[in-house]
């Protein structure tokens, strides 16, 4: 079992890298050497547990869940301290081998010294598109997450799911919002989802919301075409979903963007949230 995490705050981050070995080509490894986070979430690895090892290197605990299909999705955790129990899949057969869900258990203690459970899981939501099968799978993701979140409030004293969640919950959220309303990304079923992870139901937190405020953004993801990330034409798709407490135990939220787009290693920003526990 492993020693628990002690800091006088905790330093999480999230981020489509879009394929790990193009985003450690173009960089990648020189932003996390600077960033002093303790524990690491992938979306879109799309390589070999054997690379994404080699790639983040020593001094980490890897939770990689790969997809059976080549070159296609794959998350992961990674953890400066060992985790106390992993889980790589949602629960449901059908997304067994799709590499979109992945569950960590870690100890963490306050200033006290008193000890809790946090558990953190990488995400990565479907696209979808309206219309089609691709879409009907997104829902039925979505519709695990529900049943998901509450069941996590109970495992744990503290839960946060971190990830590009292919969702622009609000108007806020999308640049372009007007002319998104029919597509994959802000489909009102889509929004509705997150409601419903956000209202008393089920209770859940934004947490890069709640620190930002009402405010346009900050955005996570830009399109590779055109102008838009020159433009900050974006989208707010990646999030730190928490249980209240946790929400509310973080401190800062940090969208990483790149300052120009010949240095970004992703289409997304890494989002970077500290908490203090």
């Amino acid at each position: 079992m492993s020693s628990a995490l002690k800091k006088d705050h905790l330093r999480i981050a999230t981020v489509n890298v879009n394929g790990l070995r193009a985003a450690y080509k173009k960089g990648m490894s020189e932003w996390l050497a600077t960033r002093e986070v303790d524990i690491l979430t992938l979306q879109e690895v799309r390589a070999p547990d054997a690379i994404v090892r080699q790639l983040i290197g020593e001094g980490w605990h890897i939770l990689h869940a790969e997809a059976e299909a080549k070159g296609r999705a794959g998350v992961a955790i990674a953890s400066r301290e060992e985790p106390l129990v992993t889980r790589d899949h949602i629960g449901d057969d059908y997304f067994a081998t799709a590499g979109r869900w992945v569950e960590a258990d870690f100890r963490v203690r306050d200033a006290e010294g008193n000890a809790s459970q946090l558990t953190v899981v990488s995400a990565y939501v479907h696209s979808g598109e309206a219309g089609t099968p691709k879409q009907e799978d997104k829902y039925r993701f979505l519709d695990l997450m529900s049943t998901r979140l509450p069941e996590l409030t109970k495992h744990s004293d503290h839960a946060l799911v971190t990830g590009d969640l292919n969702v622009g919950h609000t108007e806020l959220d999308i640049k372009n919002w007007k002319g998104n309303v029919k597509r994959a990304g802000f489909l009102p079923e889509e929004r509705a989802y997150f409601d419903r992870f956000f209202g008393e139901e089920i209770g859940w937190k934004d947490v890069h919301r709640g620190l930002a405020g009402n405010v346009n953004g900050p955005y996570t993801w830009w399109s590779q075409r055109g102008q838009a990330f020159d433009n900050d034409t974006g989208w707010r798709i990646d999030y730190h979903l928490a249980t209240p407490d946790l929400a509310a135990a973080a401190v800062q939220a940090v969208v990483d963007r790149a300052p120009s787009w010949d240095t970004r290693f992703s289409d997304h920003a890494p989002l970077v949230v500290d908490y203090r526990l």
